[in-house]
């Protein structure tokens, strides 16, 4: 099962047209089509999302020695058949 997210419009008709490439062809695919109206003005501040005001000026760069760890090498695994 494949997830595949779009924002479209619907025309003045009431009607939404999708046209989704998926990589397949001549297969039969099932769709679930989930949808839910977005207002016009989407962009929130960190505010209306519930952040405290002024909370990503204050810790970003907070750890500055921060570092990420050496990686160990990958195990080499016997192959599936």
């Amino acid at each position: 099962m494949q997830s595949i997210k779009l924002r479209s419009h619907v025309g003045s008709d009431g009607i939404l047209q999708l046209q989704v490439p998926i990589g397949h062809a001549d297969k039969d695919i099932e769709v679930i089509v989930i949808y839910q109206a977005v207002e016009a003005d989407s962009a929130k501040t960190p505010e209306e999302l519930g952040w405290l005001p002024g909370f990503f000026e204050h810790t970003a760069g907070s750890i500055p020695d921060l570092e990420r760890p050496p990686q160990e090498e990958l195990q080499q695994r016997e192959a599936l058949e």
